[in-house]
């Protein structure tokens, strides 16, 4: 059977339990979502809130206190959410890749510093990050070895070394102002681990995104093609092929099932940078390429988006308390009171933790949108 468009989107809303909000842990829920982007301390909230069933976001603040759940830079040299298993095999997946993104580029370089220069703070750095320290702090304590090139040091240990972001406080477990504590029983993944790593990665990504490529594996990870070759071939009879539109080659997990073209998709007002917008090749699943441009800014700034019927539609903002919804195309009154009903939940939400939630990013909205219809709502 070769798979339509519109099975594979569905595909992806259901593994990302969009189609149905589900009774889960919240933890468990982010090991069944692989990982969830983080990089603005709002949006793992708000991605679980549009996939569980009576989501309270303080079980995500006691999961982030007791590191059930982490966060860390992980995939695409991003801030992602994961569960804490899967924090180890996934920076051991991925070590080759944060690291030569720090220790291989011209702000680390310029120092005249070798990578050994700064793995040889790696066992130092793990003992005083024992206990949560800021920013400021960890520098202060790297500048007694490397002086005036302490920033770019601790520029390049905070992306690949075995530390996760530690909680703060705010609304969202997390401020602007980090705190880092080091990762539990981490160790250095050799080539053995990272291999392992690897399989892990792709088994979690197909479980919460497949079927897929290995161009939208490798867009999601930003891993070489060898890497990912080299986890097919030892993965062996745990992945299968599929064919996808136009014969395209997609893998999968035997056990995976695919929705009936049929299924119905319930609105959902996604996060900025929802993964499910950023698991697949551009433009993705989810969304129509005439809306990218719009959605995606262009300094990678992904919009809080509208989705209808499993295909994004238009952008959500917070304005003085209520939510303002913008479609880019006229929707019909169906559409409208579904994404009504769950702005409305949302409202109530942000009401008690975050009115003026992505505020920081209103200044896209000025640039103007392909506005069909506008509706604003409160909680």
């Amino acid at each position: 059977m070769t798979l339509t468009p519109r099975q594979l989107a569905l595909s992806t809303l259901d593994r990302q339990l969009l189609l149905e909000r589900r009774r889960l842990d919240v933890a468990e829920a982010v090991r069944r979502l692989c990982a969830l982007q983080a990089q603005s301390p709002a949006s793992p909230y708000l991605a679980l809130w549009n996939r569980l069933e009576d989501f309270a976001p303080e079980d995500l603040d006691a999961a982030f206190a007791e590191r059930r759940v982490v966060k860390a830079p992980l995939m695409r040299i991003t801030l992602h959410a994961v569960h804490s298993e899967d924090h180890e095999p996934f920076r051991a997946a991925m070590l080759s890749t944060l690291r030569s993104s720090r220790l291989s580029d011209r702000r680390y370089t310029s120092t005249a510093l070798t990578p050994a220069d700064a793995d040889a703070l790696l066992p130092e750095l793990a003992a005083f990050l024992a206990r949560p320290r800021t920013g400021a702090e960890v520098e202060a304590e790297v500048t007694a070895r490397f002086g005036e090139h302490a920033h770019r040091v601790w520029w390049a240990l905070r992306t690949y070394a075995p530390l996760h972001h530690g909680p703060t406080g705010g609304p969202w477990s997390f401020t602007a102002r980090n705190a880092y504590v080091a990762a539990p029983a981490a160790s250095e993944a050799g080539p053995e681990e990272a291999g392992a790593g690897v399989r892990r990665l792709l088994v979690a990504y197909l479980r919460a995104f497949g079927p897929a490529s290995v161009q939208d594996f490798a867009r999601f990870t930003l891993l070489t093609s060898r890497a990912i070759a080299q986890a097919l071939r030892e993965l062996g009879d745990r992945v299968v092929r599929v064919a996808g539109p136009d014969g395209a080659a997609l893998i999968d997990l035997p056990e995976a099932v695919v929705p009936d073209e049929r299924t119905p998709a319930p609105p959902r007002l996604l996060p900025m940078w929802d993964s499910a917008l950023l698991a697949h090749v551009v433009p993705g699943r989810l969304m129509p390429p005439r809306y990218r441009p719009w959605v995606v800014r262009r300094n990678g700034d992904v919009l809080p988006c509208l989705l209808v019927d499993g295909r994004v539609a238009g952008v959500w903002r917070a304005v003085d308390g209520a939510l303002e919804l913008t479609a880019f195309h006229a929707l019909d009154k169906a559409a409208w009171r579904g994404l009504t009903e769950e702005a409305v939940r949302l409202a109530a939400l942000l009401a008690d933790r975050d009115p003026a939630v992505y505020g920081r990013y209103r200044h896209w909205w000025d640039k103007g949108f392909p506005e069909a219809e506008r509706v604003i709502v409160r909680g």
